[in-house]
């Protein structure tokens, strides 16, 4: 394969673990990844909390130092947009005219931020984070700054809630929706959420919808439901992510919302795979395809994609898992709750530090810890071992998680 080309597009946390995981599996051909920031990859879940807090330094976030790539004979095309890929003749065209020959093809385009809909939206003084220089923006910004809008109860808007109120700003949130991260967790850790970032100083406006930001003598008037409700001196929207699956889609290869990829991450072409939040994929824990926005989904999926690009027979099933820090309350997310008709509270809420196990036809289907590790890893191995019901995890919590210890 010393003469074979790959070409990995993208490059964040699964793009560059498809190039590790390629020279790790002894992958001796060409190797490139092309890029469109302008530096080397970087992580991405401490933009919103640690970086922006000021607790790391930039230099902390990048995987690798220059050195790494050469030694490794990966080749960075940096600041570089593709605008097209020629599945036929196995070429990909970057902007500026330059044309790259490939053997294997592998799209970790990942996802840009939704932006909001709504008049005055277009406003410099409304941020959103989805880079470094976001995140810089934004952290720069909040040093001049008293009073913070944060439209989005998820993930990224309440970790930006609670860094902002570390900082001794004025916090308010707004969510559309009826309670705070509706999406991915239950009712009754949407209320937990609720009374933490209440306690903690941030008013919450619930299922107000944003439609009009107005600018007033330096000052930011937010209107939710077409009434004024509140003056700031900054937005920060966190409402979703889009995935990159543009030039997938013009390419030909089959697309729903992201790029859809089998359990070995292949795309319609058997040449070309795909990996991390720009994929969907069918997960069995699910029981549908989804798309996953998460560390563990675009390292994993990563690596199975090397495989199937050195012609191996690697699998995708992992135990989808997830974390969130907010104050001093860690989220660590097991499985996919959706569709439960059953749950088991381990611990107390008040302790700050409990679990919820939720069930689905006396199955274990997922689990929501709080300050908990130990919960949550014995819910990720059994998931993955497929032998609990709600009665033997009652019966021995305790077992249990030393079982995840093992």
């Amino acid at each position: 394969m010393k003469d074979d080309v790959f070409v990995v597009v993208g490059a964040g946390q699964a793009g560059i673990q498809v190039c590790n995981s390629l020279r790790n599996s002894g992958f001796a051909g060409q190797l490139i990844l092309v890029g469109d920031e302008p530096i080397l990859p970087y992580q991405r879940p401490p933009l919103s909390k640690s970086f922006l807090l000021g607790e790391i330094d930039e230099q902390r976030l990048f995987f690798r130092p220059q050195t790494h790539f050469e030694k490794q004979s990966i080749e960075p095309l940096l600041r570089t947009k593709v605008i097209a890929i020629d599945r036929l003749a196995k070429t990909v065209s970057l902007e500026g005219g330059r044309t790259l020959n490939y053997t294997k093809l592998a799209l970790t385009t990942g996802t840009r931020v939704r932006r909001l809909d709504c008049e005055g939206a277009d406003n410099a003084q409304v941020h959103y984070i989805r880079s470094l220089d976001d995140s810089i923006a934004l952290k720069n910004k909040l040093a001049e700054v008293e009073r913070v809008a944060i439209i989005g109860g998820g993930f990224v808007g309440l970790e930006v809630a609670a860094v902002t109120r570390k900082l001794g700003k004025d916090v308010t949130v707004y969510e559309a929706e009826e309670r705070l991260m509706g999406r991915v967790v239950s009712a009754m850790l949407s209320e937990f959420y609720f009374d933490l970032h209440r306690k903690n100083g941030v008013s919450l406006h619930m299922g107000d919808r944003i439609d009009r930001v107005k600018v007033c003598d330096n000052t930011l008037e937010i209107y939710a439901n077409k009434q004024h409700s509140l003056d700031c001196d900054i937005i920060v929207a966190g409402i979703g992510a889009i995935a990159n699956d543009e030039i997938a889609l013009e390419a030909g290869l089959n697309c729903d919302r992201g790029i859809i990829v089998d359990n070995r991450c292949l795309t319609s072409d058997p040449d070309v795979v795909a990996a991390g939040d720009c994929t969907v994929h069918y997960n069995q824990f699910a029981g549908k395809p989804v798309r996953l926005e998460s560390v563990q989904n675009a390292v994993d999926q990563a690596k199975v994609a090397a495989s199937t690009m050195l012609g191996g027979e690697a699998v995708y099933d992992q135990v989808p898992w997830f974390w969130s820090d907010q104050y001093d309350a860690k989220l660590q997310i097991a499985g996919i709750n959706a569709g439960y008709d059953k749950y088991l509270t381990a611990g107390r809420p008040e302790d700050n530090k409990f679990s919820i196990f939720y069930f689905k036809d006396d199955s274990l289907i997922g689990a929501d810890s709080i300050n908990d590790p130990s919960s949550h890893m014995a819910v990720r191995k059994i998931m993955t071992t497929k032998i609990a019901s709600m009665v033997q995890i009652q019966e021995n919590l305790d077992d249990l998680r030393s079982f995840a210890q093992q």
